[in-house]
């Protein structure tokens, strides 16, 4: 049986003859009046859509539905006849498109489905039985706390639509039970027992063993007892939670007190030792930086290792220092065999220096003499020996005798006087030229030419006999030259 369809009057006529040529071709059939069953076509927002649904939709004709006339091209793009399934008691489910969808197209496309499957896109928040929001937002789960506790008001997704024309039905998300907390009714409770008033004050006991210290009715002091729990000496804290240990001890403090105290007195633990609440252990001191003073005259850091180093940008001021390699020096010792002929050759002994003792105020005794004594030993144990703080910076007070470091400072060779200080320039060393600057320096002497010339013309050739033939040819040439008195000869 064909399906029927009234088309609204008022709608443009090539609108409707387009919309009847589509119905045509699909088997279906346009009828002049409304029909009992079938599709009443309107143009939405319009007063005689308004009309036509005031006249019109009734619970007694539950198989007429209002649809807008773009129903029939969705159809058939489609491929199928699309259900209304928006509609409820002969009315269809009012939504809302929150403004958390901020895509245009997609709210046209959405509005444009739930009116093809007979819902009522238009309603406000208030009023809708169904607010569409985006997920992924902020708002969804504002909304979701907002509207959860009315009955008659649902929160969805905006691919709830979708979801709902491929199964062929409105199926809400359903709502799932989560435990609000605390104890069923009916459940039995553990009930203390003595040995867990005994664990617990056990535990507060090491803790935070003396009550004025502070903190036995906080939480953490229990959490901390709940989480050593895995602990298999710990096994009895899963038989409460930490809230519960909490409680115990916070309504029957006094008497559990008198307990704890006896355990502190048989223990005797240390106030603030490793282990009791509250206290941890001292972080470690960050090592203070000492800010190196700079020598207001030179810019260089008092006591820089690198102070005598050269730097980029300027010669070293630090002392050359000159190393000699000992040589072999052939020595006359008695005792030792003297030179042996041979058929070819002669020998001759060398004896090598040794070098200079390191510590040469200690006497060394020579070979053949006897043990050092006592007394040679300590002579100048005095000089050896590091003197403690208060002798080193003792000061001359008057005409006394001066302070053994001073005296050492003119032992050593040392210069007095606050104004005198170490020379810190460079020994004047020879300038060297290069052997080539040196050639062309000698070419240029030797003919009397400018050395800037000589210079130029070595530069081009690169050979430095061939430049000093050719100014010698050129002195040459100039001395055989005549006077300008004398007439020139052609």
């Amino acid at each position: 049986m064909a399906i029927k369809f009234f088309i609204q009057k008022d709608i443009p006529d090539e609108i409707q003859a387009e919309v009847c040529d589509t119905i045509a071709s699909l088997g279906g059939r346009v009828e002049p009046k409304v029909p009992r069953a079938g599709f009443v076509l309107v143009q939405p927002g319009t007063a005689e859509e308004e009309r036509l649904r005031l006249c019109w939709s009734t619970s007694e004709r539950p198989e007429r539905y209002f649809v807008p006339y773009t129903y029939v091209e969705a159809c058939k793009v489609s491929g199928m006849l699309l259900k209304q399934i928006f509609i409820q008691d002969g009315q269809p489910i009012r939504m809302h498109i929150d403004s958390s969808i901020a895509n245009i197209n997609v709210r046209s496309t959405l509005s444009a489905r739930i009116m093809h499957s007979g819902g009522d896109p238009t309603a406000s928040a208030q009023s809708a039985r169904v607010i569409l929001a985006d997920p992924n937002t902020e708002i969804f789960q504002h909304l979701v706390k907002t509207y959860q506790s009315e009955a008659n008001k649902y929160v969805e997704s905006y691919l709830w639509v979708k979801k709902c024309i491929e199964k062929g039905q409105v199926i809400y998300t359903p709502v799932v039970y989560k435990n609000p907390g605390g104890r069923r009714p009916g459940e039995e409770r553990t009930q203390f027992t003595a040995e867990d008033e005994q664990h617990l004050c056990e535990w507060i006991a090491a803790k935070i063993p003396y009550k004025e210290t502070g903190g036995r009715t906080g939480n953490r002091l229990y959490q901390q007892l709940c989480e050593m729990g895995s602990e298999p000496e710990f096994a009895w804290v899963a038989r409460h939670t930490w809230q519960s240990w909490r409680e115990r001890y916070k309504k029957n403090a006094t008497r559990l007190d008198v307990k704890i105290a006896e355990i502190v007195d048989e223990k005797k633990p240390a106030h603030g030792e490793k282990g009791q609440y509250g206290y941890v252990r001292k972080p470690e001191e960050k090592p203070k930086r000492t800010r190196k003073k700079r020598n207001s005259t030179n810019g260089v850091a008092d006591g820089d290792p690198n102070a005598g180093m050269k730097v980029e940008g300027g010669p070293s001021t630090a002392p050359l220092e000159t190393y000699s390699l000992p040589m072999p020096v052939p020595l006359s010792i008695t005792g030792v065999m003297g030179p042996v002929g041979g058929p070819a050759d002669s020998f001759n002994p060398i004896v090598y220096q040794p070098p200079t003792p390191v510590f040469q105020h200690i006497p060394i005794p020579a070979p053949g003499q006897g043990p050092l004594d006592t007394e040679t030993a300590r002579r100048d144990v005095r000089k050896e020996e590091m003197e403690d703080d208060e002798v080193e910076w003792q000061i001359r007070e008057g005409h006394a005798t001066p302070p053994a470091w001073a005296a050492k400072r003119k032992v050593d060779g040392e210069e007095e006087g606050p104004h005198k200080r170490q020379r810190t320039g460079s020994p004047e060393m020879p300038n060297s030229l290069h052997v080539i600057d040196q050639a062309v320096r000698d070419i240029a002497q030797e003919f009397r030419f400018l050395l800037e010339e000589v210079q130029e013309y070595y530069d081009k050739c690169g050979d430095p006999e061939r430049t000093r033939n050719r100014f010698k040819r050129a002195r040459d040439a100039i001395n055989a030259l005549k006077e300008e008195d004398e007439p020139l000869t052609t």
